[in-house]
C-alpha cells in the first residue's frame, strides 16, 4: 500500500498535462508538412494520385494496426485476469483510444472508391471488372456501398471497443470501484470473438481485394500477427518515452519490459510461422488463381523485398531477441522494437504496393510522405488522448500484484 500511496503522490503516473498539447501541436505540423509533400509529388508524378491512393492504403493499415494491436492486447489481459501487466495497460489503452482518428483518416480511402481509375480497388472501377469473371461473380460482396457499410461496422465497432475499455479504466482512477474491473473481465471475452471477425473481415475487404481474383483463408490471421507485433513494439516504445519523459519511473520496470519482450519475440514467431503456412500451402497446391499473388512478389523487382521480410521480420529478430539479457536491457529492446515496426511498415507495402507496380519497387517521396504525414496526425492523436489522464491506472485492484511482479 505505501508503494501505490507513493504512486499517487508522484507526478510520474499522472497525465502528460501541459506538455501534451505542445508536443500534439508539433506531431501534427510535421504530419501536416508530410502531407503536403506526398500531395505536392502526387500532382508532379505520372500516375501519382493513382500511387498516392495505393500508398495511403499501406500507411493507413500500418497505423491501424498498431491501434488494434493494443487494442488486442487490453482485451486479452482482461479475460486472462492478468496482474502484472496492469502498470503498462494504460499505454496500450490510449493507442487503441486513437480510433476515433483512424475513422477519420478512413475517409480518403472511401473518397478514392469514387474516382476508380485512381482507386486501389480494381474491382471499384467497372470497365477493369467487367473483364474478369471472378470479380463480376464476387460483386454482390465487392462493391462499393456494401463495402462502404461494412468498414462503418468496423471502425465504428472498434471505437466501442476501445472506448468501453479506456473509460472504465479512467474512471476507476477517481472512483477505485472494482466492479468496473469485473465490468471488463466480463466483456472480454465476447470482444475478443467480435474483435477477430471484424479483423479478419477487414483485412479481405481493405488489403486482400486489392487483388480481388487472389483469395487466402488465413490472411485474417496473418495481419492480426503483424499488427499485434506493432502495438506490442509501439507500447514498449511509448513506456520507453514516457521514462524519458519522467513519468512512471516507479511503476514501469525491468520485470514488466522482460514480458512484454517474451510477448514480442512470440508474435515474431506467431508471425512467421503463419506467414511460412500461408506460403507452403499455396505453393504446395500450385494452383494457378492462388500462385499469381506470390509470382509478382517474388519477380526481380520484388524479391529482395521478400527475403528482406523472411530474414528482417523472422530470423534475424528470432536470433537477436532470444537472449534474456535483451528483453531487459532497454536500450537493446527499443532497438529491437524500432526495427520490427520497420519491417512490419515495409510488410504492409510488400501486401499492397505489387498490385500497384509488380515491375519496380515503387519507393519514393510519396510513400514517405505518407508516412510521415499520417504518423504525425496519429501520434498528436496519442498525444491528445493521453494530455489528461494518468499514465498508470493507479486504483486498479490488481496495482500491488503488478508492482511486486518478478520474473523468475
Amino acid at each position: 500500500m505505501h508503494e501505490i500511496a507513493s504512486l499517487d503522490r508522484s507526478r510520474r503516473t499522472d497525465s502528460l498535462g501541459e506538455l501534451a498539447p505542445r508536443a500534439a501541436k508539433t506531431a501534427w505540423i510535421v504530419g501536416g508538412a508530410g502531407l503536403a509533400l506526398a500531395v505536392l509529388s502526387a500532382v508532379f508524378f505520372d500516375d501519382g494520385w493513382r500511387h498516392f491512393n495505393y500508398s495511403y492504403l499501406v500507411n493507413y493499415a500500418f497505423y491501424l494496426s498498431i491501434s488494434l494491436g493494443a487494442l488486442s492486447f487490453v482485451a486479452l489481459q482482461h479475460a486472462t485476469r492478468a496482474g502484472w501487466s496492469v502498470t503498462f495497460r494504460r499505454l496500450n489503452e490510449i493507442l487503441a483510444a486513437n480510433m476515433p482518428l483512424m475513422a477519420i483518416l478512413f475517409i480518403p480511402l472511401a473518397l478514392s472508391l469514387f474516382l476508380p481509375a485512381a482507386a486501389p480497388y480494381v474491382w471499384a472501377n467497372p470497365d477493369l471488372a467487367e473483364h474478369s469473371p471472378l470479380v463480376q461473380h464476387k460483386q454482390p460482396f465487392l462493391n462499393v456501398p456494401f463495402f462502404l457499410l461494412r468498414s462503418a461496422i468496423y471502425l465504428g465497432l472498434w471505437i466501442w471497443m476501445a472506448r468501453f475499455f479506456f473509460t472504465r479504466s479512467i474512471r476507476q482512477d477517481v472512483s477505485g470501484d472494482p466492479e468496473l474491473t469485473v465490468q471488463m473481465e466480463r466483456f472480454s471475452g465476447p470482444i475478443i470473438l467480435l474483435f477477430a471477425l471484424t479483423t479478419t473481415f477487414a483485412s479481405f475487404d481493405w488489403l486482400m481485394s486489392v487483388e480481388p481474383e487472389w483469395f487466402s483463408s488465413i490472411y485474417g490471421v496473418y495481419y492480426y500477427g503483424g499488427a499485434t507485433v506493432g502495438g506490442l513494439a509501439a507500447a514498449i516504445l511509448a513506456a520507453m518515452a514516457a521514462q524519458r519523459a519522467g513519468y512512471a519511473a516507479q511503476s514501469i520496470t525491468t520485470e514488466h519490459y522482460h514480458d512484454m519482450g517474451k510477448l514480442l519475440f512470440a508474435f515474431v514467431v506467431f508471425w512467421g510461422y503463419i506467414a511460412f503456412s500461408q506460403y507452403m500451402l499455396i505453393w504446395y497446391a500450385n494452383i494457378p488463381e492462388e500462385t499469381t499473388w506470390y509470382l509478382d512478389r517474388q519477380s526481380s523487382a520484388w524479391l529482395p523485398a521478400s527475403i528482406a521480410l523472411l530474414l528482417g521480420h523472422l530470423f534475424i529478430p528470432f536470433l537477436g531477441m532470444i537472449s534474456r539479457e535483451v528483453k531487459r536491457r532497454k536500450v537493446l529492446l527499443g532497438f529491437w522494437c524500432v526495427w520490427l515496426l520497420a519491417f512490419h511498415w515495409l510488410d504492409m507495402f510488400y501486401l499492397v504496393m505489387p498490385s500497384f507496380a509488380s515491375d519496380r519497387f515503387p519507393l519514393g517521396l510519396i510513400d514517405l510522405g505518407l508516412l510521415v504525414g499520417l504518423g504525425g496526425l496519429y501520434v498528436g492523436g496519442l498525444l491528445r488522448t493521453a494530455a489528461n489522464v494518468a499514465l498508470v491506472p493507479t486504483k486498479d485492484p490488481r496495482l500491488p500484484e503488478a508492482l511486486a511482479f518478478e520474473n523468475l
